[in-house]
């Protein structure tokens, strides 16, 4: 049977349309899309290195990791390559808004006698980030609201 002349407008019909494309989908689940599912690898992963000491120029749990370091090596356990260098990194990301972050975004900071990003960390959720912080210290937590971390946040970035 012929669609009635009256649903043959075009704007009346590409609604109807919308419509129903956009309503089908509502009662079922949807998977998590790859992009998801990869970036909780990588925060699963950097999880798992919590402690694990902190030595310039390191990317294994073996070595120990500096801070582009441990992005590199969670990135790659989730099969995806990333930059090895946290100027690489930055430069690679897309630039998020801070009240937009998610789940395995890139954070930068960059100390205070330079314009260049000095340090990485990957995005948990809730206000926090881990990242491999400094000689001496081991893989950690920490809120971007500390004092610190605020002075010295630069962007948020991410990867696709």
């Amino acid at each position: 049977m012929p669609f009635p002349q009256f649903l043959m407008s075009t704007p009346l019909l590409l609604g109807l349309l919308l419509l129903g494309s956009g309503l089908s989908g509502c009662s079922t689940l949807r998977t998590p899309t790859p992009d998801a599912a990869e970036k909780a690898v990588v925060v699963a992963t950097a999880r798992q290195l919590l402690g694990i000491p902190y030595q310039y120029g390191g990317s294994t749990p073996e070595s120990g990791f500096d801070c582009s370091g441990l992005v590199h090596y969670s990135y790659r356990q989730a099969g995806l390559a990333v930059p090895r260098t946290s100027k690489q990194q930055y430069r690679q990301a897309q630039p998020v808004n801070r009240r937009h972050l998610q789940p395995g975004d890139l954070i930068f900071f960059r100390n205070r006698y330079g314009s260049f990003v000095s340090h990485v960390g990957i995005y948990l959720g809730k206000g926090e980030f881990i990242h491999a912080p400094s000689s001496g210290k081991k893989v950690a937590i920490n809120r971007l609201d500390e004092s610190y971390w605020k002075k010295h946040y630069y962007a948020a970035g991410r990867l696709h």
